[in-house]
């Protein structure tokens, strides 16, 4: 089957008080073709914001930017008049499920490990730089490299995953499928007694990031380890 095309260049913002986190989420966005701004503070941010508020595709984000924080900076952002761009959260600087949630019926479209390796930061973030918005998996994503195999009619492949989400998986390829296709998936979490089966659909494709798949049917047992796999290791990494 043929692959999609990848993503367009898109105008995307990382915002982080540490050197390190900018400097790798910003040279591997701009390696893929992507115009990257990094900024160290709040009040940067939101001067570049207000500078180009309908230029932005992307706001990647440490929810502890001096000096405005958390869910105050989430709601100056969303008040910036113009600015709609999703806002991706590093999840080292989330405190609590309670947070997720709050900071969801904010805006916030999604959570990036920011000490992912430098080639999974760009498909971590491939889903909130698609312009199908409705392809999005929702929650947090944890970073694992899990053997998958898919199946579509009678050809069968083999792969790693990037991440895992409550409702799909990222698969590393540089032949994705085209979006909407239909799939069979079986993998086994880390750990796990057996391995999972599910029924999927690509969410989105991209030959430089690899193609996500979106739960369509799943064993709830299944579906319960996922979420108690994702719940236990998404709040692994934090800031001292």
């Amino acid at each position: 089957m043929p692959a999609s095309a990848p993503t367009a260049a898109k105008t995307i913002v990382v915002a982080d008080d540490t050197a390190f986190v900018r400097d790798r989420f910003t040279a591997a966005l701009r390696s893929a073709g992507h115009q990257t701004t990094a900024v160290g503070d709040s009040a940067a941010l939101l001067a570049r914001i207000r500078e180009e508020p309908a230029g932005i595709d992307l706001v990647v984000l440490d929810l502890r930017l001096p000096p405005l924080q958390g869910l105050g900076l989430i709601h100056a952002l969303r008040a910036v008049d113009g600015f709609t761009a999703p806002i991706v959260v590093f999840s080292g600087t989330i405190a609590s499920a309670d947070e997720v949630r709050d900071l969801s019926l904010a805006g916030v479209a999604g959570y990036v490990n920011e000490y992912s390796a430098v080639q999974h930061i760009v498909p971590a973030l491939a889903p909130h730089l698609s312009p199908e918005e409705n392809n999005r998996r929702t929650g947090p994503r944890v970073v694992v490299g899990m053997s998958v195999s898919y199946r579509v009619g009678n050809t069968i492949a083999a792969a790693f995953t990037l991440n895992i989400s409550r409702g799909g998986l990222a698969i590393r390829t540089t032949s994705p499928l085209p979006p909407a296709t239909p799939v069979k998936v079986r993998f086994r979490l880390p750990n796990g007694a057996r391995d999972v089966d599910a029924e999927a659909t690509v969410a989105w494709a991209d030959r430089r990031a690899g193609m996500g798949l979106r739960f369509t049917r799943i064993d709830p047992a299944a579906q319960a380890a996922i979420d108690d796999f994702v719940r236990t290791h998404f709040f692994s990494n934090r800031k001292a």
